[in-house]
């Protein structure tokens, strides 16, 4: 048992802590939190302190304590938490799960700074693995790289000549493949470009190399699939680092029928730890796997299966975000509409007839008038609560702002985008389009429930500098001073109930997550510092020593270690 906590009997808490250690999943049983500097949310959605938390045998919150109320005398464990915050377990509102594993055990560029950079850590990963015969990656930013262009083929042929190479670009929504690679889906300067998609060609019609959203899937059909024990690797890293972080549930947006079983072969085997709202990846998928409604909740509320996510348009950074007006930087382009009017809404229509719920990626302003157009016509026909949910809303006409209140509508957006994109987001636009960009403050002022997430692996799933970004506006080098449109942020609570009690809510899991009120799942993260009295950096720098599920401990700090470094299965985990 961790040295910081002291039990109320310590030869029973020695052995108590050696049979946790023990048993891959111990019994649950009647437990006490104690001496915490604890903050949850009230059912009013206040912020409200406790100092003990009491946890029933079915591993859910039994009573919240103050200092002076008496504790039982009869327990099975007693930990003192040592005047340690204490807060419920965070809620990821978007996440891409198994891409998340996948870009771990892969060849990683998000850190790369040029092509050059790139260019020598694909070396250097090929070099060391001459198998598989494909290379994959991904997390390259042409922007970042302040490249002017995106990275074409010949920059990486020389490379690894032969050898075919796939690299996702930071947002998922364009891909850089090598000559060889092109060569083996059999994509010539013919190949027309295929709706909702884009192949970047020179000025002679041939394929660069980088193929836009639809246009992805002509590379990937050539790509050989993932083995079972691949993909079982990717969900177990998913969840080391999702536990690191302090991330207890999260909601997987575009769940495949292969992800899905990744998943419930975890749950089978008892290894599926983070709880898992899935959003399937389009109706086909939904109807195959959860057919005529929701699924259950699985494997002791690990996973479910709500909804549907649906594409409206791509991303700022391909320039696939579904402009109203051209782009700045690019006058002859307004983006890519996914799907027209008719098909958004027949789409929607059938998910929503049998009471799924429907999720719908749009950062463009025109792909969120869209989304927003089709809410008010079918919401005359499937009333009541259902929760509507639109994701990213990165870039919202103005006008359309208060729209987003009708219809019960969730904003499912991303803090970190915004300090990421800021720069870019500058460019595509120009300064005078910027009024409904990441406009989080607007959102709750217009009295839209505001759900938070990461994207990951897009973005970091780390919550804590998502938090620190809500409220400041800024990167973590403080730029830009006084934050960029100021005006749309948010305080921390804002922030906290955002990846807290509006990520349940998004999700209808608001009953038994994202808060600790009694008869909710005992999930819950102690901290290394109180984040509702820290500075923007120590709110960033935030993270957690414990993670627990269920009331049970799923993850442990190595001391000395990062969160993501030291994210594995801990003495006393569940699994």
């Amino acid at each position: 048992m961790d040295s910081r906590f002291r039990g109320n009997d310590g030869g029973r808490t020695k052995r108590l802590a050696l049979a946790l250690a023990l048993l891959a999943t111990p019994a649950l049983a009647d437990g006490l939190i104690d001496n915490a500097n604890g903050y949850t949310f009230d059912g009013k959605g206040q912020l409200v302190r406790f100092n003990g938390l009491l946890i029933d045998e079915r591993g859910k919150v039994a009573k919240l304590l103050d200092r002076n109320d008496k504790r039982p005398e009869k327990l099975d464990f007693r930990l003192d938490a040592g005047g340690r915050t204490v807060v419920p377990g965070l809620v990821d509102a978007h996440s891409h799960v198994m891409a998340l594993g996948e870009a771990a055990l892969s060849l990683d560029l998000s850190g790369t700074r040029s092509l050059a950079e790139m260019q020598a850590a694909l070396r250097t990963y090929a070099a060391a693995r001459p198998t598989p015969p494909w290379i994959r990656g991904g997390g390259w930013n042409q922007e970042r790289w302040g490249l002017g262009r995106f990275p074409t083929a010949a920059d990486i042929d020389a490379v690894t000549p032969g050898r075919p190479v796939v690299l996702d670009r930071v947002d998922g929504h364009a891909l850089l493949a090598n000559s060889a690679a092109i060569a083996a889906a059999g994509i010539t300067a013919a190949t027309k470009d295929p709706p909702g998609g884009r192949i970047e060609r020179d000025a002679r019609g041939r394929p660069t190399g980088v193929f836009v959203d639809a246009a992805q899937k002509l590379i990937m059909d050539a790509v050989p699939p993932m083995l079972p024990r691949d993909r079982d690797a990717a969900l177990a890293k998913a969840q080391e680092i999702l536990l690191g972080y302090g991330i207890t549930a999260t909601a997987d947006m575009g769940t495949s029928d292969d992800d899905w079983q990744v998943m419930r072969r975890a749950g089978d085997a008892g290894r599926l730890r983070v709880r898992i709202l899935s959003y399937a990846g389009g109706i086909p998928t939904l109807l195959a796997i959860a057919g005529t409604g929701p699924t259950p909740w699985l494997y002791d509320g690990r996973l479910r299966m709500i909804g549907v996510k649906l594409y409206g348009d791509g991303a700022l950074g391909s320039r696939g975000a579904w402009l109203k007006a051209p782009y700045a930087d690019a006058p002859g382009q307004k983006g890519l509409q996914f799907l027209d009017d008719a098909k958004l809404r027949n789409l929607m229509s059938r998910a929503a007839m049998d009471g799924f719920q429907t999720a719908v990626h749009a950062i463009g302003d025109a792909a969120n008038a869209q989304v927003l157009d089709a809410i008010d016509e079918l919401a005359a026909t499937y009333k009541g609560d259902r929760r509507w949910r639109i994701e990213h809303a990165q870039i919202v006409d103005p006008a359309d702002l208060p729209r987003f209140a009708k219809n019960g509508i969730v904003a499912s957006m991303q803090p970190v985008h915004q300090t990421s994109d800021r720069l870019m987001a500058e460019a595509r636009l120009g300064p005078n389009r910027l009024g409904g960009a990441y406009a989080w403050k607007a959102m709750l002022d217009n009295k839209v429930p505001l759900a938070f997430g990461s994207d990951t692996p897009v973005e970091s799933p780390n919550p804590f500098p998502a938090m620190a970004a809500a409220v400041s506006r800024q990167d973590p080098a403080g730029q830009p001073p006084g934050g960029w449109q100021p005006q749309q942020a948010v305080s921390l609570t804002e922030a906290f109930r955002a990846f807290t009690t509006t990520a349940a809510y998004a999700g209808f899991a608001e009953d038994r997550i994202g808060s600790l009120a009694p008869g909710h799942m005992a999930d819950f993260l102690i901290l290394d510092r109180d984040i509702f009295t820290a500075g923007i950096a120590d709110l960033r720098a935030a993270r957690p020593l414990e993670t627990w599920i269920g009331g049970k401990r799923a993850w442990t700090a190595t001391p000395g270690s990062s969160a993501a470094a030291s994210a594995t299965s801990p003495k006393g985990s569940s699994n």
